[in-house]
């Protein structure tokens, strides 16, 4: 059996990771609590790393001059479906090109849930996006009737990783699809780039086309377990992107893709709506969900982050005002990455912390599943046939083969690889606004208890259980996720 040689020292240190933890003795704590603490911090070798244990002992009543993080596992909220990213043709161009020894890095750094950190949702695109070599589609111009179809373009490259990637993932990974345009003739500007309409002689064709992409990927081996309707249904881009507004997406819904869905025997594919920015969320929801004729379609809401970073909370409240108002609705962030590449700027130690700001606030509004973008892009942030050239947790440097991790890596993973499927929010609070927090509870009863500090101040403080608190220390720009059991 031949030996994979592991280039990346972080990684490395990730990989040793289980040993660590064998020669570790767990620590037994007040009321039979057993924990380990893993810690990500700058300026250190933290990543992922065991860092030790907590001793809980006996505090009735926290002081007020006492920093703490509140924890309280009796009270439950969502259910976690799984964290996860992209598979664009970008990324799976990009891993065509890696060593094989690389390849296995990439997909063991991804898939592993003991080596790596466990990604248990997935995404890919319908047809092109930016994030290809060209644009492209499954049929030939003017074949409303799609008696052109095939996925042929995606065998070269995205098929084979994806069915890679489900085998890495134990042989289970859902995926759920989205398209960025329809076929040019089907729009208003006759251009698949630059935004333009779904023509309203085409919609059936359109619903229809979903249904082939579907049945085609399923009848090759690659089940899907949901579908978003458009990505970004509101933005005129320089790529693939295609106008809808609340009531054209709501009408599309209701009178095509949710019937022909359920004609074709597909019902039970998740069908989820928007797939864009926090900002408008609530008036996009309120539209669709409102309607029950639509609504009785619709699965859930999806959402990305753009143009809508502030550094506050206050678009979070658009999410958590969905959830309150819809409860009977899902609620998942469908794509986020940090754009604006630049390849000297691939340590910058905000990628990470901006993931894990919006992942733990996200899931404290009511999100269920979380999906980041790219999962590999090349040393330029690419391929991207439109120049719009952006970050993602591992770059590939194409001149060694060697990959290249990011902290979002590793800020996701905090999440991914100890926040399980069928895992439930739990409450958790804290007390000084330098630390934030969120924890869940597994289905094997351990609980995940995630602190992140972006402030420049170590800072001591208490995490808080029914009357037992535990001193630990967060260091200055980390994050840690704690499992107790």
């Amino acid at each position: 059996m031949s030996r994979i040689k592991i280039t990346n020292p972080f990684l490395k240190h990730l990989l040793l990771l289980p040993l660590f933890i064998i020669a570790v003795e767990p620590v037994l704590i007040a009321q039979n609590k057993v924990s380990r603490v893993y810690t990500t911090a700058n300026h250190t070798d933290l990543r992922l790393t065991n860092s030790g244990s907590l001793v809980f002992k006996d505090l009735k009543q926290p002081l007020e001059t006492q920093v703490c993080i509140f924890v309280d596992p009796d009270r439950k909220f969502q259910s976690v479906i799984g964290i996860g990213g992209t598979i664009t043709d970008a990324t799976a161009e990009t891993y065509a090109i890696l060593p094989k020894g690389q390849q296995q890095e990439f997909l063991k750094a991804y898939y592993d849930p003991t080596n790596g950190i466990g990604y248990t949702l997935a995404r890919t695109t319908i047809h092109s996006s930016d994030f290809s070599s060209g644009s492209y589609t499954y049929i030939e111009e003017n074949d409303a009737a799609l008696k052109t179809f095939n996925v042929d373009h995606d065998q070269k490259y995205r098929i084979p990783l994806i069915k890679k990637a489900i085998a890495a993932a134990g042989g289970k990974l859902p995926f759920f699809v989205s398209p960025w345009s329809p076929p040019a003739f089907m729009k208003t500007n006759k251009s698949m780039l630059q935004g333009g309409k779904l023509l309203p002689e085409f919609r059936q064709a359109w619903a229809n086309y979903f249904v082939k992409f579907i049945k085609t990927y399923e009848q090759l081996g690659i089940p899907i377990w949901g579908l978003t309707t458009q990505n970004e249904p509101m933005a005129t881009q320089k790529w693939e992107s295609c106008i809808f507004s609340a009531e054209e997406e709501r009408d599309f819904i209701k009178q095509y893709l949710g019937p022909t869905l359920q004609k074709s025997g597909l019902s039970d594919k998740k069908l989820i709506a928007w797939d864009h920015n926090r900002d408008q969320i609530y008036q996009r929801a309120s539209v669709l969900l409102k309607d029950p004729e639509a609504s009785k379609y619709i699965w859930g809401i999806g959402y990305h982050w753009y143009e809508t970073w502030t550094g506050s909370d206050m678009l979070f409240n658009n999410v958590k005002l969905v959830h309150e108002a819809f409860p009977d609705k899902q609620l998942m962030l469908t794509e986020g990455c940090v754009e604006k590449f630049n390849a000297d700027s691939t340590s910058r130690w905000d990628l990470g912390e901006r993931y894990g700001y919006s992942l733990i606030n996200d899931f404290n509004s009511g999100v269920t599943a979380w999906t980041d973008w790219n999962m590999l892009l090349d040393d330029k942030g690419g391929p991207n046939h439109v120049g719009n050239f952006c970050f993602a947790p591992i770059h590939a440097d194409t001149k060694t083969g060697k990959l290249i991790y990011t902290n979002s890596y590793y800020y996701l993973g905090h999440f991914s690889k100890f926040v399980r499927p069928g895992a439930r929010r739990v409450a958790s609070s804290s007390n000084r606004d330098k630390l934030m927090t969120t924890a869940f509870m597994n289905t094997d009863v351990k609980l995940a208890v995630v602190v992140m500090n972006k402030s420049n101040d170590k800072i001591p403080y208490y995490l808080w259980m029914a009357g037992t608190a535990a001193e630990t220390v967060s260091l200055p720009h980390s994050i840690s996720t704690i499992i107790i059991q």
